[in-house]
């Protein structure tokens, strides 16, 4: 479940970010933040296949696994925020 879940959030960010360009306001923290979910989508998607390779079902849909899937989406939007605040303390500097 965290995988899915991770690649749901990646998606959005890069959304948000191609919105952003589009816009001419290009984003250093939606550029980071939707880098930092691919990258943990692509590590979740390794252990689905490796998982799946050993004759486990591709996704994990349990309780432990989803609370998993909330602690990556919150420590995300945490660091999301933490990168938000320090950009702009940057500019106003």
């Amino acid at each position: 479940m965290c995988e899915i879940m991770t690649i749901l959030v990646a998606l959005a960010f890069t959304g948000l970010y191609a919105a952003s360009r589009r816009a001419g306001r290009p984003s250093g923290p939606l550029f980071t933040t939707m880098l930092m979910f691919w990258g943990a989508a692509l590590m979740w998607s390794v252990d689905c296949v490796a998982n799946r390779l050993e004759g486990d079902p591709l996704f994990d849909i349990s309780r432990e696994d989803t609370l998993l899937g909330f602690i990556i989406l919150g420590s995300g939007m945490l660091v999301y925020a933490a990168l938000v605040l320090i950009d702009r303390r940057r500019v106003r500097v």
